[in-house]
């Protein structure tokens, strides 16, 4: 349906006359009259009549005009939508009780007037080339490629470094201690059935395990991370890693242990992507509040892949 015509026809309902709504719309008498005519030929049912006092509408008019009201609130928030500045800030976790999510709620807290519409794409590649696309406006990943890989006109800063931990069940070896080294791991069965091949996630842990001798298992399906922590805390044999900043609830009666990992400590290499060229003023006010809080470490103490070094 031709919007302008039915904001026409809306001027013209207001207006009670076909002169008056010209001028409003900035438009000819002439051209009023075309569009009410093509609409009504579309329609197929008149929506006015003329009479020597104004334009009043019919009764298909008035069953017409509430929908046609509609019609441009609705054509107003599809634009207001995609403006910058105007619509909210897009942005990618990759998860919704990770970490970054809680680094974007810290942000909304202390920038509550701010819009966002968070979203959970599946791995880094499909996070970059929304960023890229512009469906999103930042993402937050960790990035396994170096800078000079990037898309064109995309951007990454690292902002923040998670420490992994060890979660296990109340019988477990480690269930008592106050850490444990990655080397101490070596020879226990950790179970992250949430790992898939190719994305960013297992090319971290893969580099995990290969570097300290871990075995990482990730056969059986995935449903989640509540009936994960219900297996490792019914298990003496079972744990699993987590970020530091990851959000669940033991299941009911049941007891879980999370045990610090030090000397070194892994840590999970966060970043903010983003296109230098997106004009919403709202990232720039999360780059601002990002720099501001970051808490990257690069150290003897802490270890990352070599990609994230």
């Amino acid at each position: 349906m031709d919007l302008n015509a039915v904001r026409t026809v809306v001027a013209v309902a207001d207006a009670g006359q076909f002169q008056e709504a010209a001028a409003t719309l900035s438009l000819s008498q002439q051209a009023v009259s075309k569009r009410i005519a093509a609409l009504e030929r579309d329609l197929g049912a008149r929506l006015f009549t003329r009479t020597p006092r104004g334009a009043h509408l019919t009764v298909d008019g008035q069953a017409f005009l509430p929908h046609a009201r509609e019609l441009l609130r609705a054509a107003e928030r599809a634009a207001a939508s995609v403006r910058p500045g105007r619509r909210p800030l897009r942005v990618d976790v990759i998860g919704r009780r990770l970490a970054p999510a809680d680094l974007l709620r810290g942000f909304h807290r202390e920038n509550p007037g701010t819009a966002l519409d968070v979203v959970t794409l599946f791995d880094a590649d499909a996070a970059l080339a929304a960023v890229r696309s512009g469906t999103v406006d930042a993402s937050f990943r960790a990035v396994t490629l170096p800078a000079r890989q990037l898309p064109d006109g995309v951007e990454a800063a690292r902002v923040l470094d998670e420490p992994v931990q060890l979660v296990t069940g109340p019988a477990h070896d480690f269930a008592t201690a106050s850490a444990v080294t990655p080397a101490q791991l070596a020879g226990h069965r950790i179970w992250m059935p949430g790992i898939v091949a190719g994305t960013e996630w297992a090319a971290y842990y893969e580099d995990l395990a290969a570097e300290f001798g871990l075995t990482i298992e990730v056969t059986g399906p995935d449903f989640g991370t509540e009936p994960l922590i219900d297996t490792i805390a019914g298990s003496a044999s079972l744990a699993t890693l987590v970020g530091e900043g990851t959000c669940f609830v033991p299941p009911p009666g049941k007891d879980v242990r999370r045990v610090a990992v030090h000397d070194p400590t892994p840590v999970y290499p966060h970043s903010l992507i983003w296109r230098s060229d997106n004009p919403h003023p709202a990232l720039a006010a999360l780059r601002t509040h990002l720099a501001a809080h970051r808490t990257a470490r690069r150290d003897d103490a802490t270890w990352t892949p070599r990609w994230a070094r």
